[in-house]
């Protein structure tokens, strides 16, 4: 951040050095007047008073411009240090959410209440469907057993039916209709992982779960 806000500094510093003399052309009317003090028709001075207006309006813009460069250079500097914030608060973020995929969830307790057709996530309700409480009931189950289920494992403790005769996409759309009902992504994914080539579980630990 110092080395951006020293860069802006040096910059401006260099810009204004290098800007014309706001009183150059001032100078240059006024020598006229000196050395051609000659002049003495109605329209030679009135020529030199052009030129001396011209010089004031000159000085003026100058001036201006000098004022609009440096709160370009106060807005630019902000913008920088703004931006320089941000990319740290997004950096701090991303190594926050990396360490939460690679421990999960820190759920202090889950309460599946089917009468009510809510879960309470660490005293937070979720008003879930029939359909989403039966899944999320069957993974606290197989969780409290330390059971990784399969999607037609799932599907198949639900229906009634044996696991060999559902299908393992069944327990997928299961699964993905209790993360929709979650609503919260990070949540939702976070809560029920899925582990390559066995199935879901629960990414919490299995003395937080209680059902009623």
């Amino acid at each position: 951040m110092a080395g951006i806000v020293a860069t802006l500094l040096i910059t401006a510093v260099l810009l204004f050095l290098n800007l014309p003399d706001a009183n150059a052309f001032n100078a240059r009317v006024e020598r006229l007047f000196v050395e051609n003090d000659d002049l003495t028709s109605s329209a030679e001075i009135k020529l030199l008073e052009i030129l001396a207006q011209s010089g004031t309006s000159f000085s003026d813009i100058l001036t201006s411009y000098r004022q609009i460069i440096f709160v370009l250079l106060v807005f630019a500097t902000a913008l920088l240090i703004a931006a320089l914030v941000f990319l740290v608060m997004l950096i701090a973020l991303n190594r926050r959410m990396a360490q939460i995929e690679r421990t999960g969830i820190q759920v202090n307790s889950l309460l599946i209440s089917r009468d009510q057709k809510a879960v309470y996530l660490n005293n937070f309700e979720f008003k879930l469907t029939e359909a989403a409480i039966e899944t999320l009931s069957v993974l606290a189950e197989a969780r409290m057993d330390d059971e990784v289920l399969s999607g037609a494992e799932i599907e198949g403790m639900i229906s009634g039916k044996p696991a060999a005769d559902c299908e393992e996409a069944a327990g997928a759309t299961r699964i993905k209709r209790l993360r929709d009902t979650l609503g919260n992504q990070m949540v939702s994914e976070l809560l029920v992982r899925n582990i390559a080539r066995k199935g879901y579980m629960l990414a919490i630990d299995k003395d937080v779960i209680r059902m009623v």
